[in-house]
């Protein structure tokens, strides 16, 4: 399992990041498995150990088609286990919650980290679904992030970079509120 609570956590069990070398990028691993740099996010993200769930309500969302687009993207993938902690939600909503856990536009944990200094606590990004997440210190070194409903996730594995975005590991499965709104595009 990952260790969380710090920019730059990653796998307990094989804490070496992984280095691509046509890319010269940086990678952690999760939960043992190699996450390439040059793989599309959902890509990565069907090796990982811990998104089976993600990646299964991605594909029957219809999201993925959208991930494997020219764009960027970064994603706040839950883990199976925040999954399983949210309980059965409505099949009818799953395109619209799965769509609120992706932002168009790259956000490394650097660039959240300067988001949420300038400003002045809070970074506020608008998701695919037309909704925001709101990044914010969690401690010292933790990123957090709050949905609208008030539910906070963690940030426990930072920076998984793949070809087309970034991948961040939370530990709760955020949700949008309210009436369903307009999607934005990247």
């Amino acid at each position: 399992m990952a260790i969380g609570g710090a920019v730059g956590a990653v796998s307990t069990a094989d804490p070496r990041p992984v280095i691509d070398a046509d890319a010269a990028v940086m990678n952690p691993m999760i939960d043992g498995q190699a996450m390439l740099p040059g793989r599309q996010i959902l890509e990565n993200l069907a090796a990982s150990p811990l998104h089976a769930t993600f990646v299964a309500q991605m594909k029957a969302a219809g999201i993925d088609s959208a991930l494997t687009s020219g764009g960027q993207f970064t994603v706040f993938a839950p883990t199976d286990a925040a999954f399983a902690a949210q309980g059965p939600q409505p099949e009818s909503t799953l395109p619209r919650r799965m769509s609120y856990l992706v932002v168009p536009g790259k956000y490394d944990s650097a660039t959240l980290l300067r988001l949420i200094n300038e400003g002045g606590g809070d970074a506020r990004l608008r998701t695919v679904e037309g909704g925001v997440l709101v990044a914010r210190m969690n401690g010292p070194t933790n990123i957090a992030i709050l949905d609208e409903k008030g539910n906070i996730a963690n940030i426990a594995i930072y920076d998984v970079r793949d070809r087309n975005g970034i991948v961040h590991v939370v530990d709760r499965v955020v949700e949008p509120s309210g009436p369903a709104r307009q999607v934005a595009t990247n």
